[in-house]
């Protein structure tokens, strides 16, 4: 009996430990269902700034892949989760980065998408504290859709505004080349 039961334990702490993982302080799931999508992780990482953790940014898609690029461009179901673990991320400053990623993101071509980055942005006014999280998903023919702490702020279609955004993380000059590592699985 008792071997049975050690059997039994270890298969599934096996399960148990295949189903998540820890990033930082932060316990990412293998899985992610999300707007009728049913997503796997691709990686995940920790956004640093001045040698302090910010978030935790998990990516989940459809198919792996070690290309932010691709992945970026892809019209294929995807998303990205950030947990945030640092009290000294506000409102303000988030705003200051997302129009800092999508300048990067775009070669500061930002002019087209600005009424959607605009959009994209009032989904963060509110007051933004340690233990946050938001999911920013896209469903091909739908948009980008962001929820916070699973209420949901809104949607934005286009692919367009989708390969910026996910360039942010992804793109040839990211927010933080380790969390880029990290979400593509590296």
């Amino acid at each position: 009996m008792k071997k049975q039961f050690l059997t039994l334990f270890i298969a599934l702490t096996a399960i148990f430990a295949s189903a998540q993982k820890t990033v930082g302080d932060v316990k990412v799931d293998a899985k992610l269902a999300i707007e009728g999508q049913n997503l796997t992780l691709n990686g995940a990482g920790v956004r640093e700034k001045l040698f302090m953790d910010m978030y935790v940014g998990s990516l989940y898609v459809t198919k792996k892949s070690t290309d932010g690029n691709a992945i970026s461009a892809a019209n294929e179901a995807m998303a990205i989760k950030l947990n945030i673990v640092s009290g000294l991320i506000t409102s303000e400053k988030m705003t200051t980065a997302i129009n800092e990623g999508f300048e990067n993101s775009t070669g500061k071509k930002t002019a087209p998408l600005k009424a959607k980055i605009d959009k994209f942005k009032s989904f963060f006014k509110e007051k933004i504290n340690k233990k946050d999280i938001f999911i920013i998903v896209y469903v091909p023919g739908e948009g980008v859709s962001v929820y916070k702490n699973g209420t949901k702020k809104g949607t934005i279609d286009g692919l367009d505004f989708k390969k910026a955004l996910f360039g942010i993380w992804l793109g040839n000059k990211p927010a933080d080349d380790d969390l880029k590592a990290g979400m593509l699985g590296k």
